[in-house]
């Protein structure tokens, strides 16, 4: 379903990506974990699109994305649903302009169809009955949720989650894996998933990837995971201070 070949990608004089490869097959939930500041943002947003790597390919569906014009890349994102990572939703609208707000713009259906489907999407996430309130009267699960009925509006292949238990409480955290995996059962989807949340990936995740100092070092299962020998995804696993992984601002 996706590729990742080689990628490179610079900020100025960092390197954020250096030569990511990585495979994500049709139906699975992929995690990719990674410390803060490790690339995992910037590898999903090479993905979708929105960056383009500084060398590299990414095939999706055998079609290498990078470069695409943006009226054909904008075909191959209408498989894409992302639930962003402080869901980013828009403050001034109610909530199922929020969850419909794409097929709004696309004007392809009418108002009322619009609110249909939304309505659809929130009783597929646990939200019926929400849609004419606004996001401030949202809690940060129920946000969290709208985002991800918004990521599902218009069926996509696959979904993208950005740090999708970041900020919420352990049982609503649960709530939102819950979710996840019913979204993939539900929808037969393709999930990548970026976190640092442990506990979220091994629930998750069919595969578990680490990205670090740019580059996918080790991706196995959870089990295998769990019992890794690599030194490195070991110490990030466990949570340990000791250990290979530098931390910034500490010295020995």
């Amino acid at each position: 379903m996706i590729r990742i070949v080689n990628v490179h990608k610079t900020f100025g004089a960092n390197h954020v990506l250096r030569g990511v490869n990585l495979e994500i097959k049709k139906g699975e939930s992929m995690v990719v974990i990674g410390g803060s500041g490790s690339g995992k943002s910037v590898l999903i947003k090479h993905i979708i699109g929105i960056l383009k790597p500084d060398s590299g390919d990414i095939f999706v569906d055998n079609i290498n994305i990078v470069n695409l014009k943006e009226t054909e890349l904008n075909k191959i994102r209408k498989k894409f649903g992302m639930l962003f990572q402080g869901a980013a939703l828009f403050d001034s609208l109610r909530v199922w302009e929020n969850v419909g707000f794409s097929l709004l713009r696309e004007r392809t259906y009418s108002e009322k169809e619009v609110r249909r489907i939304a309505s659809e999407k929130l009783r597929l996430v646990g939200l019926a009955g929400v849609e004419d309130l606004m996001p401030s009267e949202l809690s940060g699960g129920m946000k969290k949720r709208v985002g991800l009925a918004r990521a599902i509006a218009h069926n996509p292949e696959i979904l993208l989650y950005d740090e999708p238990t970041t900020g919420l409480d352990p049982i609503m955290a649960d709530a939102i894996n819950d979710l996840i995996i019913e979204m993939r059962e539900k929808l037969s989807v393709t999930s990548v998933t970026i976190t640092h949340d442990m506990q979220s990936a091994y629930k998750i995740a069919d595969r578990i990837a680490m990205l670090y100092e740019g580059k996918i070092i080790e991706v196995g299962t959870p089990d295998e995971i769990k019992q890794t020998e690599n030194p490195i995804v070991r110490q990030f696993i466990t949570g340990s201070a000791a250990g290979p992984i530098r931390i910034e601002g500490v010295t020995a």
